[in-house]
């Protein structure tokens, strides 16, 4: 029976004094694969941070269960590098950042790099200059940074920002495969409802400062799309989620 890792409860989170999102009840299970969805400023990377304890809870809970509790076994993706621009970095120098203070053995650590350069496709390239890798490159290396730690759980924050559709492609293709193949728990934040709809199993929408989560026929309802986004965007295949209404033109 898979576990539960995460489980929100009645979670306030917000900066300066004031609410982003309210109320917020979410249970993240082992193997599942969220996708994170709503418009600019609903609080989807607040919860993020949440997650990963770098915003504490104005009230409510954040409850991990206890093989990730620590947060070592947390991965986070964020959308760009954050080491400065003008330190020279090769591709191994950088993905071993990612188990920086973990405490791994060298053996381990090697073990465990190898196996992350490898699952993103990075593995000829771990001499190259990171900054010589293009986007899509980039990313692959942010995700093995990621990789590098074996964690159970990979949190990424808008990932396809910025890469050009085979990049999109081959990364969410690489999400999905450790998540069906090393049973990883995904969770995405994206303004892709597409991708969305393609890759995600359960979905959290962020509306009005609260979160409705669940299976897409649960949350992906021709009104809950038309509060969020006024319509229902005019591109957006919605097979994936098992909703039975048109996909007509909307403002987005």
């Amino acid at each position: 029976m898979p576990e539960t890792i995460i489980e929100i409860s009645k979670l306030s989170l917000g900066y300066n004094g004031k609410d982003i999102i309210h109320d917020v009840n979410l249970k993240i299970i082992q193997g599942d694969f969220w996708c994170l969805i709503g418009p600019n400023g609903c609080g989807k990377s607040t919860l993020l941070k949440g997650i990963i304890a770098t915003l504490p809870p104005r009230s409510g809970a954040i409850s991990l269960n206890e093989k990730i509790a620590d947060r070592k076994s947390i991965g986070f993706v964020p959308q760009k590098c954050d080491i400065n621009a003008t330190l020279p970095t090769t591709v191994r120098e950088f993905v071993s950042l990612g188990t920086v203070g973990l405490g791994f053995t060298a053996g381990l650590e090697e073990e465990n790099f190898g196996w992350a350069v490898e699952r993103v496709g990075l593995g000829a390239m771990i001499g190259k200059s990171y900054w010589d890798l293009s986007g899509g490159q980039r990313q692959r290396a942010l995700l093995a940074r990621t990789l590098a730690r074996r964690p159970k759980l990979i949190i990424l924050d808008e990932p396809t920002n910025g890469l050009d559709i085979p990049a999109e492609e081959s990364l969410l293709q690489t999400l999905e495969s450790l998540n069906s193949e090393n049973g990883i728990t995904i969770m995405v934040v994206t303004h892709n409802l597409n991708i969305a709809m393609r890759f995600g199993r359960q979905f959290a929408l962020f509306m009005n400062g609260t979160v409705l989560s669940g299976e897409g026929r649960d949350v992906i309802t021709q009104s809950n799309i038309h509060k969020v986004y006024g319509g229902i965007p005019a591109a957006w295949s919605i097979a994936a989620a098992g909703v039975n209404f048109s996909c007509e033109a909307g403002a987005e």
